[in-house]
């Protein structure tokens, strides 16, 4: 993956969940930075929506920004609220469900040591 442009302008402090909205029945979700590192996205889940169990190759890190979500990891669910961040690790399924509206960042890091 070529390095990519942000679409968050440099030297700016910006409202995270701000950048997001919310939208009915639905996860709408935004990258915000993409490159051979890895990748930067928000995402605005409704209540009750969720992604089905998968794994990634790569640690990815959820920091919750505005509601609750019930996160899986390994068959074991945990609640996660705004301002709280989990570590969801490589290779391990893992699925995410509203149990009401929320937003989160979703930060994946490439690993040097692994093929991407």
């Amino acid at each position: 993956m070529a390095d990519q442009p942000t679409t968050i302008p440099p030297s700016q402090a910006l409202d995270l969940a701000a950048l997001v909205e919310y939208a009915e029945g639905a996860i709408v979700s935004r990258a915000i930075a993409e490159n051979d590192a890895g990748t930067v996205t928000l995402f605005a889940f409704d209540a009750g929506q969720g992604l089905s169990e998968h794994s990634a190759p790569f640690d990815a890190f959820v920091l919750v920004l505005d509601g609750q979500a019930e996160l899986t990891i390994g068959g074991a669910p945990l609640e996660a609220a705004a301002g709280q961040i989990v570590l969801m690790p490589a290779n391990v399924p893992h699925a995410v469900r509203a149990t009401r509206r929320f937003k989160m960042l979703l930060v994946m890091l490439r690993s040097a040591n692994r093929p991407a």
